[in-house]
């Protein structure tokens, strides 16, 4: 039987400093990107007008606005705009070089979790704004959020993978627009921002970079399969298309999981999952189909069993409840709940 390793006390302490420090560089990136494009007087004819240059986020067309002709008002503007940018871009230096020395405690404190790669891909994900926004982590980069929150780690052994689901609501409007014209505007795009050799394969839904790492996207099989979704993340039709796969429509329905991890440098990242206990009643169910490999059975019904004893264990603030889980079939919740019970409750325990 496989156990948790618990975290020490450092370990705990850097963690959630880690999560602190990761808001407050968020908080600075946030208004760092209020100020994006310019703002200056251009002369036209006799008159000076205070222009502001942006890109149109529908498009990435750059774009110019009027806001007035010179004046005390629109010279206060421009002297606002001006400072504000300043202390913005000040503020968020000062915020990366806190990251920065964060990494390096929680490298020597072993918390870096997430490879580096799966790391890259849902920074790119997240910066596009799709993560939590039509598209969430399922599989085992899911277990990384988890165990962030819960104060143990997973074994090593249930962690292993070479790949990344990424679940889509095909019900959400999620295209992918940008207000830089050097963001990418489809899914293949950002991930050759995470990594330049990633390709589409043959199948249309997946992609690999160059040492094998497979990002699948997926979206629930839908019943009737007729039925009205809003369509791909992107208007280009090179770009991956989401494979449908039975039993994903339940997780669409269920409570959605957030937690900030750690990656192998140290860095903290944002990770947007199921509920817990939605990971693992699904997991239980993968492991009981007769058409999914033998080997993957096993592991599904591995991470099934961690995970719903790291809830029972130590998610107390976070207990199973079937009702929350009225997305799944009333006899799939009710095989897994024998799964949640607490470890001081289970035969064979004594004091």
């Amino acid at each position: 039987m496989f156990e948790f390793l618990e975290k020490n006390q450092d370990q705990i302490r850097e963690t959630i400093n880690s999560g602190q420090r990761f808001a407050a560089f968020l908080e600075a990136r946030r208004r760092a990107d209020a100020y994006r494009g310019s703002m200056a007087f251009v002369q036209r004819g006799s008159t000076e007008y205070l222009l502001k240059d942006y890109y149109d986020p529908a498009n990435g067309v750059r774009r110019q606005t009027s806001i007035g002709k010179r004046s005390v008002e629109t010279e206060a503007l421009l002297a606002d705009f001006q400072t504000g940018r300043e202390a913005a871009r000040e503020r968020l230096a000062a915020a990366s070089s806190v990251l920065e020395r964060q990494a390096g405690i929680n490298r020597a404190l072993g918390l870096g979790r997430v490879p580096e790669i799966g790391a890259r891909i849902l920074r790119a994900l997240d910066a596009a704004n799709l993560l939590g926004r039509g598209l969430k982590v399922v599989g085992t980069h899911a277990l990384f959020a988890y165990e962030a929150e819960a104060g143990v780690f997973f074994p090593s052994e249930l962690m292993t993978t070479e790949d990344i689901d990424v679940l889509m609501d095909a019900r959400a409007n999620i295209r992918l627009l940008a207000d830089d014209p050097s963001v990418e505007r489809s899914l293949i795009g950002l991930l050759r921002k995470a990594d330049r050799s990633f390709a589409k394969t043959r199948q249309p839904h997946q992609a690999a970079n160059r040492d094998g790492y497979l990002v699948d996207l997926i979206k629930p099989l839908r019943n009737p399969p007729w039925a009205e979704e809003a369509g791909g993340i992107s208007a280009d039709t090179d770009d991956l298309q989401a494979s449908e796969i039975e039993g994903l429509l339940w997780h669409e329905n269920a409570p959605v999981f957030e937690a900030v991890a750690i990656d192998a440098r140290g860095f903290p990242l944002r990770i947007v999952a199921p509920d817990p206990s939605a990971f693992a009643v699904h997991k239980l169910w993968l492991s009981t189909r007769p058409d999914r490999r033998a080997d993957k059975r096993s592991r599904d019904r591995m991470q099934a069993e961690m995970v719903a004893r790291m809830v029972a264990d130590h998610m107390p603030h976070r207990p199973f409840d079937g009702e929350r889980l009225k997305s799944f079939p009333k006899k799939v919740v009710e095989a897994a709940a024998a799964l949640f019970t607490p470890s001081a409750n289970r035969s064979g325990f004594s004091f």
